[in-house]
């Protein structure tokens, strides 16, 4: 009796051929997203680092096109990766300008408020558990940023923020 020993040649044909058609689809950011999650961190943060600084160089619609890529790819990565990809993020974010944090930050808010169903799918609980994962500055540096952001916008817009940010983020965020 012969053992079914898988042709490992075929294998890999399509496995590439599945990524190729995955990574041809119209959402290119999230794609990236998904294939960073996967990464070990010392490909990832230098990587990550490439791509936002990238984004600072991009329109205002091209920003929000990979905003809205980011927060539609966001939630179809395994929580675990997610989440690691997500505090490398926010690491990598801590090391830009006061600006730049300013400028990615209030993209995305602005997209959450405008749609805020958005960011429904995510789990918001384990978010706030990447950035309490932060170092004491790390932490500053973000909810400074994050609540200058908050403070800055209209009544309408913080009511609506506010009624999808979990109690404990906005204690810990202090927003």
């Amino acid at each position: 009796m012969e053992i079914f020993k898988p042709n490992l040649n075929n294998t890999i044909l399509a496995k590439k051929r599945e990524l190729q058609l995955y990574m041809s689809g119209p959402n290119y950011a999230g794609n990236i997203i998904v294939s960073l999650a996967n990464l070990p961190e010392f490909l990832r943060k230098p990587i990550l680092q490439k791509r936002l600084s990238e984004f600072f160089s991009m329109s205002k619609e091209d920003k929000m096109e990979i905003i809205n890529n980011a927060l539609q790819a966001g939630p179809t990565i395994p929580f675990d990766k997610f989440s690691t990809l997500f505090k490398t993020w926010l690491e990598v974010l801590c090391n830009l300008s006061e600006e730049q944090r300013h400028v990615m930050f209030s993209t995305y808010i602005t997209e959450i408020t405008s749609h805020p169903e958005k960011i429904i799918a995510f789990n918001l609980d384990g978010i706030l558990e990447a950035y309490l994962s932060l170092t004491d500055e790390q932490k500053n540096k973000i909810s400074n940023t994050i609540g200058g952001i908050v403070n800055s916008l209209d009544d309408n817009s913080k009511k609506r923020l506010y009624l999808i940010i979990p109690e404990r983020a906005k204690k810990e965020i202090k927003i």
